[in-house]
């Protein structure tokens, strides 16, 4: 069986997604494209070599729509000979697009592919793909009666199943900002941010920076953040919620995209490409809807026991801090060392751009792994409607 290699792997800045947000005059075909040229840049590939483009992307509505992989890749003067397609596992979707593209290159179908992510929320608001439509159907709510819940109550059910206070969550949200700061001042993020050049009231501008870690947040301000999805409605449905859940324990809504070049081994030797990592192992579950964001814990299990690991054998993890009681619970459910857990920060301060946070992680795997020398490293990431994709990388 063949290897499938990580040759590079490039992000944009993420900026606050919402007008005036350091990416918000961007169009995100151009976003992405941007991003694309950048990893061409950097591998010196010649971008005739590359197989297929598969994107992530949530929002495939508006300027995310028909199909903003192929639209993007020729943006960025692709050949037209390249194909693209665009994928959604919700907030796992460029996960689950390196997943199909290393799974390509490791079955033969492929020798040189790229995985990409992207998710401009400021353009193409959260949801509005759906905005006027029943997305789910009448047999769907038939097998669930009670109706299904937004992510945010997911959360607060999971902060009340595993016993998580406002104390846990917010002390959660404190370490991700200030892991994120350090990690801007060492400079741990040079080389994995691309620089992105956008227009602002038709001012040209380059982006090269991470806009939402708050640098001068503390326990006492997030403390005074009020619960962002409490309502009469479901405290009367889910008595045992406590009301945790607030924008300080969460991730931000962002714009950004990445990027990673994945090669066979052939390849690799025929173009002179020199890979950074290979792909070891790769999971995805599902898991109870209602509960929504718990299948980070069945994913990891299935991933370290097809693999033949521990938990303990893993030297860096990424894990989407989609919200802080997600995060708690799989550390609570799988004894994980937080040392060892979003060492670089996370969602909760770097955004959560839905359609690129896979490829984002992944990006940033990579490089906690070659900064601190680690061999293994895991990433997995929580999904709407109750899945989670997992994948353990090793460095080489």
């Amino acid at each position: 069986m063949r290897d499938a290699l990580i040759v590079d792997a490039v992000r944009s800045p993420i900026g606050r997604g919402k007008p005036g947000g350091a990416l918000s005059g961007l169009h995100p075909v151009d976003l992405l494209a941007q991003t694309l040229q950048a990893l061409v840049e950097r591998t010196g590939i010649d971008p005739a070599v590359v197989d297929d483009v598969i994107v992530g992307a949530v929002g495939q509505a508006g300027e995310q729509s028909l199909n903003i992989a192929r639209n993007a890749l020729l943006a960025a003067g692709f050949p037209e000979s390249v194909p693209g397609t665009t994928v959604d596992r919700q907030c796992g979707s460029s996960q689950q697009a390196a997943h199909f593209a290393a799974q390509g290159v490791i079955s033969g179908a492929y020798d040189v592919v790229i995985a990409a992510g992207i998710e401009s929320m400021s353009h193409v608001p959260m949801g509005s793909q759906v905005a006027g439509f029943d997305p789910f159907g009448p047999m769907l709510a038939a097998r669930y009666p009670d109706g299904l819940v937004p992510q945010g109550i997911s959360a607060e059910l999971i902060a009340a199943r595993w016993g998580l206070g406002r104390d846990q969550v917010d002390e959660l949200g404190l370490r991700s900002h200030r892991l994120a700061a350090a990690a801007v001042d060492a400079g741990r993020f040079d080389r994995e941010i691309a620089p992105i050049t956008t227009g602002v009231n038709g001012a040209s501008t380059t982006v090269r920076a991470d806009e939402g870690i708050r640098r001068d947040t503390t326990a006492e301000r997030l403390a005074t953040l009020r619960p962002a999805f409490q309502s009469d409605a479901y405290s009367e449905r889910f008595p045992q919620i406590g009301w945790v859940v607030t924008a300080g324990n969460s991730s931000q809504i962002s714009d950004g995209a990445a990027a990673v070049l994945i090669v066979s081994p052939q390849a690799a030797e025929r173009l002179g490409l020199r890979p950074r990592a290979r792909f070891h192992s790769f999971a995805v579950v599902g898991d109870d809807p209602v509960m929504m964001l718990t299948g980070v814990i069945p994913a990891t299990r299935r991933v370290l026991d097809r693999a033949g690991l521990r938990l303990d054998d893993i030297d860096v993890v990424e894990i989407n801090e989609a919200f802080a009681s997600v995060v708690l619970a799989w550390q609570q459910e799988l004894d994980a060392d937080l040392a060892r857990v979003n060492v670089n920060g996370g969602a909760i301060a770097l955004g959560h751009p839905l359609g690129a946070s896979g490829a984002r992680l992944l990006t940033t795997l990579v490089n906690a792994l070659e900064q601190r020398g680690g061999r293994l490293g895991l990433q997995t990431m929580c999904e709407g409607g109750g899945m989670a994709n997992a994948t353990i990388i090793e460095r080489v």
